[in-house]
C-alpha cells in the first residue's frame, strides 16, 4: 500500500500495489498529482525501495523513475537520512490510523476484500471527518479551499 497526505490539509491519497518495485512508486507518483488540485512542490519519502535508487545506479536516469517524474511535474525529491525515522511522521501516523480502522479491527478473509474496505475508509476520512488541525475543517474542504 502506497499512501500520501498532504501536510497542510491532511488530505489522504492511496493505492495499492503488488510490490513496492520502482515502477509501482512512479505510477503512484503520478496518481497523487492528478488527484492534488495544486501544484506540489516537495515529495518528503521514505528510503524504501520504490522511492530510491541503488548505490550502482547513481547517476542513470532510467533506473530512477520516481526521480523522473518528480522533473517531470517540478517536485523536489526529499529523502530522509537513514536512521531518522521521525521525518515521515505523518504518513507513519496515518498508516497506523488506517491499520487500526481496518486490519486490526476487522478480519478479512482475503485481501481483496480489505483492498476494497481502506479506499472506503480513505474517502470517509477525507470527506467526513473533522479534524481539530484543521479548526474542525474536513480534510476535502480544506484542501479545497486552498
Amino acid at each position: 500500500m502506497f499512501l500520501a497526505i498532504d501536510r497542510v490539509s491532511k488530505f489522504v491519497y492511496v493505492e495499492f500495489s503488488n510490490s513496492p518495485s520502482r515502477a509501482e512508486g512512479s505510477a503512484f507518483l503520478r496518481g497523487v498529482v492528478k488527484a492534488f488540485p495544486y501544484q506540489i512542490r516537495r515529495v518528503p519519502a521514505d528510503n524504501g525501495v520504490a522511492f530510491t535508487r541503488d548505490a550502482s545506479t547513481k547517476y542513470d536516469m532510467m533506473q530512477r523513475p520516481f526521480d523522473r517524474v518528480c522533473d517531470e511535474n517540478g517536485i523536489e525529491h526529499r529523502l530522509p537520512k537513514p536512521y531518522h525515522p521521525w521525518t515521515d511522521g505523518q504518513a507513519d501516523c496515518m498508516n497506523r490510523t488506517v491499520k487500526e480502522a481496518t486490519a486490526k479491527t476487522l478480519h478479512y478473509d482475503t485481501a481483496h476484500l480489505l483492498r476494497a474496505y481502506v479506499p472506503a475508509f480513505i474517502a470517509a476520512y477525507d470527506l467526513a471527518r473533522h479534524l481539530k488541525a484543521l479548526k474542525w475543517k474536513m480534510p476535502y474542504q480544506a484542501i479545497c479551499s486552498a
